[in-house]
């Protein structure tokens, strides 16, 4: 149960990232429109593909992909379906059941993979890798999380995994050093507190958890040594980080959750705003962050840091996930589908990814190196992006999306006050028990 991608992200050796992966046996329907396509028939001409992904407007990344592709592949067109974050996996749902013509989609939820698979959504692509030569150690160990039966059916197209984002100019004024990329989470909570300033509209908060569960279990699988799915343990590693996100929220030094909550703030909101002096988020909030700044949206000075980790945890342990691209079992399009795929999960794909601030699937040092040295990172970015393990947030298994969604559920009532941290964590723990079987 327990998996973790071990990646070293050094200037000098290529990432290695490790995961298990699940087995399960494909529904006959997408073994049978596999089997019906080969990589070696030519893509129609004027082929209109449709790719579905998520905030596609809030960044560049996949438009610029998309883009690369076209002029590499002009007899093929892409038309970019843009859901709203909040929405997209149920809305991917919705058409893929619903029989929608959509020919390729990003997975914004890994683990629900397996899944999609047994639902036969997704398109073996084992015939197209072996026609094309792909090698899939590539892809840094990420590729074999998609794998089920000995078929392949997605590739990754990006790895994200947390940092901490810092305003260099609150820091500044409150006359306090930057953060390391070698501290604790017990430092960043005593840093928050200096950070902290002011009151009503004007007030500046030392730090800010979003109001994802992501934002405080995350800390408890950091280390590598469980996973949301070790209800077995009552869910005790969870407890030192509820403790203390409550702690700061009591005393000020973040936003309450409530407010948060109720007034559906979006993450990126209170950091670009340069309200908060430090927020834990995913890598993805680079490019975000890039483009507010571009933009003229934003005017924060902004830097990151390796994440926080507890004591006795060696610095540069974090967690992270990633983004599968895949191709539906119902396109009749596959081939140019498949050309899409390839592309953007491959070399070509891979550099368009990095100069936008994204880490691609293909991630190693040199693609570090290019997303350190874009316009608008901050110095010192290829320090920070250098880590040495990621946990998986969700490993890739039976029920646990059933699971987190459970978890989600309590830590709401953790975080409003409404049940007891330990009361909690004996919940979560119960119910994942029944959820399991």
């Amino acid at each position: 149960m327990k998996k973790s991608i071990s990646m070293l992200l050094a200037a000098s050796m290529v990432g290695t990232m490790l995961a298990g992966c699940g087995a399960s046996a494909p529904s006959s329907s997408a073994a049978t429109s596999s089997e019906a396509s080969t990589s070696t028939a030519a893509a129609p001409e004027s082929v209109t593909l449709k790719l579905a992904t998520w905030d596609n407007t809030s960044n560049n990344v996949v438009t610029d992909a998309v883009a690369a592709f076209e002029a590499a592949n002009p007899n093929i067109k892409v038309e970019i379906i843009d859901i709203p974050s909040a929405d997209y996996t149920t809305k991917l749902s919705v058409m893929l059941n619903g029989g929608s013509d959509l020919d390729a989609f990003y997975i914004k939820d890994g683990d629900t993979a397996k899944s999609l698979v047994e639902k036969g959504q997704l398109a073996d692509m084992s015939s197209y890798i072996a026609a094309d030569s792909i090698n899939l150690a590539d892809y840094n160990g990420l590729a074999e999380n998609f794998s089920f039966d000995g078929k392949q059916y997605a590739l990754p197209a990006r790895t994200d995994f947390y940092v901490m984002y810092y305003n260099k100019d609150i820091f500044d004024a409150a006359g306090v050093a930057y953060p390391s990329n070698d501290w604790t989470w017990a430092d960043f909570e005593e840093t928050a507190k200096k950070l902290t300033s002011g009151e009503g509209a004007n007030k500046i908060y030392g730090a800010a958890f979003h109001t994802w569960q992501a934002c405080i279990q995350n800390w408890g699988v950091q280390d590598g040594k469980h996973t949301i799915m070790d209800y077995d343990t009552g869910y005790d590693f969870f407890k030192p980080y509820y403790e203390m996100a409550l702690r700061m929220q009591d005393e000020g030094t973040v936003q309450d959750y409530g407010t948060l909550k109720t007034g559906n703030i979006h993450y990126s909101g209170p950091f670009a705003q340069g309200t908060v002096g430090m927020m834990p988020m995913g890598t993805w909030f680079m490019s975000v962050m890039i483009q507010k700044v571009k933009d003229g949206e934003s005017n924060v000075n902004w830097g990151i840091a390796t994440l926080p980790h507890a004591e006795g945890v060696e610095a540069g342990y974090t967690v992270g996930s990633m983004t599968p691209l895949a191709i539906n079992a119902a396109s009749a399009k596959q081939d140019a589908a498949w050309e899409l795929v390839k592309f953007i999960t491959g070399e070509e794909g891979a550099a368009s990814y990095a100069k936008n601030g994204a880490i691609p699937g293909r991630s190693n040092a040199d693609s570090i190196a290019e997303i350190a040295k874009m316009e608008g990172m901050p110095e010192d970015a290829a320090e920070a992006l250098t880590v040495k393990n990621i946990s998986l947030d969700r490993p890739i298994t039976d029920k646990v999306g059933e699971v987190n969604q459970m978890l989600g559920e309590e830590h709401s009532l953790i975080m409003l006050g409404e049940i007891s941290v330990d009361e909690g964590l004996a919940e979560m723990a119960e119910r994942a028990a029944e959820i399991v079987g």
